[in-house]
């Protein structure tokens, strides 16, 4: 059995392709790509704007980011709270079997 069996989905493509099939690949299926050219082809977006979009996005994802790893971690008692949405409160377990938190929506 090759070891190449063993490695995962992602890492077999840079097996198998050069790097030029996969990004050739990319260039003419990419669903991102084949939009922003339709969108500038049909004069519905201009490059300029596509690439305003694209910063903002980065910018919101940045932001977004340094949110999630800077945020201090909530307390335990808080941990059950607003995991669904519209939902009566209902109870989760601790970290002891004997401690339960209620939850908040």
């Amino acid at each position: 059995m090759k070891i190449q069996m063993y490695r995962c989905q992602k890492d077999l493509g840079i097996v198998y392709r050069t790097r030029e099939e996969i990004q050739e690949v990319r260039s003419k299926s990419d669903p991102i790509t084949l939009l922003k050219d339709r969108m500038v082809n049909n004069n519905l977006a201009s490059i300029e704007e596509l690439k305003e979009i694209d910063v903002a996005v980065r910018k919101e994802i940045e932001e977004a980011a340094q949110f999630a790893t800077t945020d201090p971690e909530p307390p335990l008692e808080e941990l059950g709270n607003h995991i669904y949405f519209n939902e009566p409160p209902f109870e989760v377990r601790g970290p002891n079997q004997w401690i339960r938190y209620k939850s908040v929506s």
